[in-house]
């Protein structure tokens, strides 16, 4: 396991360290004075930092599906407590899966750091007035959202005129929907849409009484798996982006926080490259899923940090799909809700 090597840069072993090799030659109890001395002095330093910041503690959402790998791979090894322990700072967990739920978190302080939110709720927060920024991207997965169906003749837009066709609103999987039927000329308006959770779809389907199902991650794939017919999934279609969101305030007031953040992420990357097959065995147990499927399914999905041109004109996607479907009131520039205008 690599929980203590991702992060030592950023301990006080160094500081420790520096200190004996300057006392090399002198008796053994200079030597631990020194040694404890630097202790003392790093400690106090670390007290000092995180009375500066104001912050004792740092509540990071912890959202494991579809198949955020980044999560579970940050949580299994302490690399968020890693990179905060020398200030003073406890890394805590709020499991918050509803998108507007994360969002009113953050803006009320429950949370600080929205660890994987997607474009349409970090959009429809800022619409609300709420302060919102993206520091970086989490993911992106197209193809991770699909609509599946018990009818191989629905092939097209068009044929699913009429029909009962159910997911949660709102969502990459609900601005899905409208851009297939967009490409036919056709809106939500000609199918009967019914706004239901992801599992709940899912038992629609088996149960026969949908005719489609919008479906994500792990339930698509078992839709797969049962032979359900593919009526498409995201690629072309929408960009799926899910990003890592603060308030403006706590960006701008906490700088040391956030470079530490990113550095953090970076490690959680490292990791993942550089332990694929450990990775794989963590997110399949945390998921409760076999190491072939979590394969199958981790392949759609782009993990990279940077947010992009492409990442920009994404979200600018997402906030029109929401302005035509009256989810929010006024356009939005989302270059507004980023922390970089690069």
């Amino acid at each position: 396991m690599m929980k203590r090597r991702v992060f030592a840069l950023l301990t006080a072993v160094s500081v420790g360290a520096a200190a004996l090799a300057g006392c090399a030659g002198q008796k053994e109890e200079t030597t631990t004075a020194a040694a404890e001395s630097a202790q003392e002095t790093t400690a106090g330093e670390a007290d000092g930092a995180a009375e500066s910041s104001g912050l004792e503690k740092l509540v990071v959402t912890y959202v494991t599906s579809p198949l955020n790998v980044p999560s579970i791979v940050e949580k299994s090894q302490g690399i968020f407590a890693d990179a905060f322990a020398d200030l003073g700072i406890q890394v805590e967990y709020a499991e918050i899966t509803s998108g507007a739920d994360q969002t009113q978190a953050l803006a009320s302080g429950d949370v600080q750091v929205l660890y994987a939110v997607g474009a349409s709720s970090v959009i429809l927060s800022a619409a609300n007035g709420a302060d919102i920024k993206v520091t970086n991207m989490y993911s992106r997965s197209p193809k991770a959202f699909c609509l599946y169906t018990k009818d191989d003749s629905l092939t097209t837009p068009e044929s699913l005129a009429g029909k009962t066709i159910a997911g949660p609103v709102g969502t990459n999987l609900h601005e899905l929907l409208a851009a297939y039927l967009a490409t036919a000329d056709m809106t939500v308006d000609d199918v009967n849409y019914v706004n239901m959770s992801i599992p709940d779809a899912m038992a629609g389907l088996e149960g026969g009484s949908l005719d489609v199902a919008m479906l994500a991650g792990a339930t698509a794939y078992q839709a797969e798996q049962l032979g359900y017919h593919l009526v498409t999934d995201g690629d072309g279609l929408i960009d799926a982006g899910i990003a890592v969101a603060v308030t403006g305030a706590f960006y701008e007031k906490h700088p040391e926080i956030m470079e530490r953040l990113e550095a953090a992420q970076q490690a959680i990357a490292g990791f993942m490259e550089n332990n694929h097959e450990e990775t794989v065995e963590l997110v399949a147990a945390e998921l409760d899923l076999d190491g072939e499927a979590v394969e199958s399914m981790y392949g759609a999905y782009d993990f990279s940090l940077e947010v992009t041109d492409a990442d920009r004109a994404g979200f600018q996607k997402t906030a029109d799909f929401m302005l035509e479907a009256g989810m929010i009131e006024n356009e939005l520039d989302v270059n507004s809700l980023f922390v970089s205008a690069e």
